[in-house]
């Protein structure tokens, strides 16, 4: 056995600083032990009690009988260390320690930090400023969270883990009240040594686990989490994640647009789309979704069937649905006589959907009826059960009813209690049929349903393109022409353009390239030239030789550089404008694609991929990219408009991708804004870049 099962399954508990109060915190976790039926060995630790909740209490750990499996260390920072160093020393497998004091308080915590790893060598640690670990499945709880007050928390298949102790009880509770069945929850805290990844795969071999719901303030190690991740989607096993933290305020715009655009937790959504991760957008998300998952059942289509008998609650639900992308469509001819046949008297409208089939007075082989017969439908992929008012007299009947239509087929069924009923709802989520509260988590449940069923795993192999010998690598702040020659080194083709100095010399180059021209200013100290007017385009050969002298002037004026270098280029026309950058912070290295030109800010229509450990993007992952876009019509013929090159984009975003990975950490800004990407078979054309290299 492992440190980690030995962590969540121990055989025997030291817990040192154990009080014999038990309403003070250092009292709580052996009476927890006791009161949830641990039934292994509970060693207390403390040289003024003889006696704790009647075990036999040790002056020191020298005195224990054996060594621990795990030990729960109730100490202050500074005594915490030298109880891990004897601990280690003993041969202890792990241990829980949930002292503060530590990296949250800054430099002279993080001192203290690194020196309790220091002294736990090879032994394992959960924390410090931790609130310990549950492990409902086996009985065991190692934590003094006040929620562990409660006499009993349904056993479950969805497994917990937070950054934040708090959070585990919050959890531990919500889920109790609500019928939703918990496995695991351990609290990583600090994560001097134990993480979010360690767990992550541990849990992913736990057969009583089926979800993996994460609560994340930030991820230390994003490779090992990632793998991690990968490997439980890989197997099956879903992760929500709950990520806090998502204001921009603090994020810093760099050089490029793509500083602006991108932002931290931009960067946690790439991770966590590229991990087959399913976000929590909101707190309550975080049971909601894993709930819905652990039923097991996959959501393979968009179409939801609704069944009433409230036309309120009926039409909340339906707009919820409408508004994240689902269908409701009317029953089908058959379904619709189906459902008619189980009506007496007046039928109601069946012709639409929400069915309201007018369940008065409660009738479960009515609802057994209509539940089987939109089961059976071909129309329908998933059903959403209202269960009204009349549900409060006999909720067993309601709940009964709904559960014994469950084995009949793997299409989802979830339901929305419409009265204020937390009994009802966790009555139905005990029988199978996760039940909710609120509308929008009805639609947040099949969502992640159909995400879980749809998600595929992103090709592995890694994608190496050209290389670049180091002599040949530039430094510092390149000028566009530059920037342009190095990514036409991967393969991404430029405008044709000429390096000028002069107005003769413009009007040569505007003759030798076309009709119709740009004139730019070319600077390696002048990043975005059109806020300085050192952009000007549609100009001929009799108008470009006073234009340059008219630039000259107005950099000068704007930027304070007179500048003596231009570039005359070709007119691009007729392309869809692109932008396509990188953006690097603690989390990795992104690439980002979106609409450009001069208003990708404005727009923000983007999205990211973070690049794996060695190697750029897949093809898959760049057309899935361009696929994402709101503006994805545009690129894909919309309205009759002509297809654009979509594999020579595709092939644009492997080629850059490729060169921020050859580069790595010499790469520290790179950006084609516009990349024109032209009609079917004519290819794109970098038409403006930027790229500062390290010196």
């Amino acid at each position: 056995m492992d440190a980690i099962s030995r962590l969540l399954k121990p055989r025997s508990v030291a817990v040192i600083g154990a009080s014999a109060d038990v309403t003070k915190t250092a009292g709580r976790p052996v009476s927890y032990l006791v009161k949830h039926g641990f039934t292994g060995k509970i060693f207390p630790v403390n040289p003024k009690a003889s006696e704790i909740c009647g075990l036999r209490c040790y002056p020191d750990l020298a005195s224990l009988p054996e060594v621990p499996d795990v030990a729960i260390v109730l100490l202050g920072a500074e005594r915490a260390q030298q109880a891990v160093r004897e601990l280690a020393q003993l041969g202890c497998s792990a241990a829980i320690v949930l002292a503060s004091g530590y990296t949250e308080v800054g430099e002279e915590g993080a001192r203290r930090q690194a020196q309790l790893l220091e002294a736990a060598g090879s032994m394992r640690i959960l924390g410090p400023n931790t609130i310990g670990l549950v492990n409902i499945t086996d009985g065991v709880v190692l934590s003094p969270s006040g929620a562990l007050e409660m006499d009993h928390f349904p056993a479950g298949a969805v497994g917990v883990v937070s950054q934040s102790g708090g959070i585990l009880g919050a959890l531990l509770s919500r889920a109790a009240a609500r019928g939703i069945g918990l496995s695991k929850l351990i609290s990583t805290s600090n994560e001097v040594d134990l993480e979010l990844a360690d767990f992550i795969d541990w849990l992913v071999d736990d057969e009583a686990t089926k979800v993996i719901a994460l609560y994340i303030e930030t991820v230390r190690d994003t490779a090992r989490f990632r793998a991690a991740a990968l490997r439980a989607a890989r197997v099956g096993k879903p992760i929500v994640a709950f990520k806090i933290g998502r204001s921009e305020a603090g994020a810093k715009a760099a050089v490029s647009h793509t500083g602006a655009l991108a932002g931290a937790d931009r960067m946690y959504d790439a991770l966590f789309r590229q991990a087959g991760i399913i976000r929590a957008e909101r707190f309550d998300d975080l049971l909601d979704i894993p709930a819905a998952l652990a039923t097991g059942r996959s959501l393979r289509g968009k179409r939801v069937a609704i069944l009433t008998s409230t036309g309120g609650a009926g039409t909340l639900v339906s707009d919820e649905l409408g508004m994240a992308g689902f269908d409701t469509p009317a029953p089908d001819a058959a379904t619709a006589e189906a459902l008619r046949s189980l009506q007496t008297g007046d039928a109601a409208a069946l012709d639409r959907n929400p069915i309201d089939v007018t369940l008065a007075g409660l009738k479960p082989d009515l609802l057994r009826g209509a539940i089987s017969a939109l089961l059976r439908s071909p129309t329908y992929d998933a059903l959403v059960v209202i269960v009204g008012s009349s549900a409060l007299a006999m909720p067993e009947l309601m709940a009964n009813a709904i559960k014994s239509c469950l084995p009949e087929s793997d299409k989802p069924i979830i339901a929305y209690v419409s009265p204020h009923a937390p009994h009802i709802a966790a009555l139905l989520t005990q029988s199978g049929v996760p039940a909710f509260s609120a509308p929008e988590s009805c639609a947040s449940a099949l969502g992640a349903m159909f995400h879980a069923g749809d998600w595929k795993a992103p090709d592995p192999a890694s994608n190496v393109g050209a290389t670049l010998a180091p002599g040949e690598i530039p430094k510092g702040s390149l000028d566009e022409e530059q920037a342009k020659r190095l990514f036409a080194v991967f393969g991404i083709a430029g405008a044709r353009e000429i390096v000028i100095c002069t107005s003769d010399e413009a009007v040569a180059a505007a003759s030798a390239l076309g009709d119709r021209v740009v004139l730019k200013v070319l600077s390696s100290e002048i990043l975005h030239k059109s806020d300085v007017g050192g952009v000007a385009v549609s100009l001929s050969s009799a108008q470009i030789g006073q234009k340059l002298i008219d630039m000259t002037a107005a950099v000068k004026a704007g930027a304070g550089i007179t500048p003596t270098r231009f570039l005359v280029q070709e007119m691009v026309t007729g392309g869809t404008e692109m932008i396509l950058g990188m953006h690097r912070d603690a989390l990795g290295t992104a690439i980002l694609l979106g609409m450009g030109g001069v208003t990708a800010e404005l727009l923000k229509d983007t999205t990211m991929r973070l690049l794996p450990p060695a190697g750029g993007l897949t093809r898959q992952e760049a057309l899935a990219m361009a696929q994402e876009l709101k503006t994805w019509p545009l690129l894909n013929g919309y309205r009759g408009r002509e297809k654009a090159d979509v594999d020579a984009l595709v092939n644009a975003i492997v080629a850059f991708s490729q060169m921020v990975a050859a580069l790595g950490d010499r790469l520290l800004e790179a950006e084609i804004n516009p990349l024109f990407v032209l009609k079917s078979g004519e290819g794109v054309r970098a038409a403006d870049g930027i790229a500062v290299l390290a010196e």
